[in-house]
């Protein structure tokens, strides 16, 4: 058993992938060109965005539309500490300051009660997280950051596909981006992103910062970045799209089986999905208060496991900096210490499941 089966998806669809990656090396445009070009349409139609720009990794999408904002020195973004490094890295990276704010206990997401104390008048923007699935209560933070003026940029990496009381996921904020590394929901064969935004003007801009800051050849508006989507994921993502509801509805019956399968068990905490959320599952994550002993069990029982994230970011040396001691940020801490992800993708077979379900079970604490 493996913890994610990605060349399972590409043994599926083969007789797709094949000639759409055929059809780009004969073509010999290898950036960029028609088929990102349609991927770009078809992204925005999907979570119901204006515009959309393909970049050519996770974190360039987010990087860029911080440029886009014109963040630097001096500014401040608010976001959380439970979260990949490339969150807060591209702040840091503009030379802004990360400004961190504690996550709900139950689905790992931004606190909202928390951010209207955060803002200050250095704040640029606001990065709230979708976390391992599911948006974070996003009614709140973009009703908090319009009273303010501030905009919103979500960082969908690992909730594309999921809803909120209807909105999509990068749909629900004035910019929002994701990821298509190959454990996304929606993924490519190496590295690609995208963002979404209702904004034309933005949109312009983040077209030119990935293009070394050109919209015209030898012509150079902004200061930019090599951040072009490759044409082979474009076609990549383009076979992918044409089978990822379906996918995401195996991902959330395969969620609904294993919290099912927990909702009984004292030792672990099921993922808990907010009110009016769907949860796409990028990763099934549990919560068990002796970790270690639990990862011990499962890799004698032979069942994989994964630890997103074993330590928070303001916990990190790099961003010793920012002065949070330990303790100032107690939820996230605790999640730190407590997270464990079981296997989960499209392709994971019921049986598979079933022994991760009696792995799990088998574990007394």
């Amino acid at each position: 058993m493996q913890y994610m089966d990605v060349p399972a998806q590409y043994r599926a669809y083969k007789d797709e992938f094949d000639p759409a990656i055929q059809q780009v090396l004969t073509s010999g445009g290898y950036i960029l060109g028609p088929e990102v070009l349609r991927l770009e349409e078809r992204l925005a139609a999907y979570v119901g965005s204006p515009h959309c720009v393909t970049v050519s990794s996770g974190t360039d999408a987010l990087l860029i539309p911080l440029m886009a904002l014109d963040v630097g020195p001096g500014d401040e973004v608010i976001t959380v500490p439970f979260t990949f490094i490339s969150t807060a890295e591209v702040i840091e990276l503009l030379g802004a300051k990360s400004i961190f704010i504690d996550i709900d206990p139950d689905t790992f997401n931004m606190d909202a009660t928390q951010l209207e104390a955060a803002i200050t008048d250095k704040t640029k923007a606001i990065i709230p997280v979708s976390l391992f699935g599911q948006m974070p209560d996003m009614t709140a933070i973009n009703a908090i950051a319009a009273a303010h003026n501030i905009p919103v940029i979500e960082d969908g990496a690992q909730s594309f596909g999921a809803e909120q009381n209807g909105v999509k996921s990068s749909g629900a904020s004035v910019i929002a981006t994701t990821s298509f590394y190959p454990t996304k929901p929606l993924s490519c064969f190496g590295e690609g992103g995208a963002v979404c935004t209702t904004d034309e003007e933005i949109t312009q801009k983040m077209m030119a910062i990935r293009n070394h800051g050109s919209l015209k050849r030898d012509y150079h508006d902004h200061v930019g970045i090599n951040g072009r989507l490759e044409a082979l994921q474009g076609a990549v993502l383009n076979v992918k799209l044409d089978h990822f509801d379906d996918e995401v509805a195996t991902r959330q019956r395969l969620g609904a089986r294993y919290s099912a399968a927990f909702a009984e068990c004292e030792n672990v905490q099921a993922p808990v999905v907010a009110e009016g959320n769907t949860h796409v599952y990028a990763q099934y994550t549990l919560r068990v208060k002796n970790r270690a002993a639990f990862i011990e069990h499962m890799t004698q029982q032979d069942v994989p496991t994964c630890v997103f994230y074993s330590k928070c970011l303001h916990q990190q040396p790099v961003f010793a900096h920012l002065g949070y001691g330990p303790g100032s940020l107690p939820v996230a801490e605790a999640a730190a210490n407590e997270v464990v992800s079981l296997p989960m993708h499209a392709f994971l077979t019921e049986a598979d499941q079933d022994a991760v379900i009696a792995a799990v079970k088998g574990f007394v604490g």
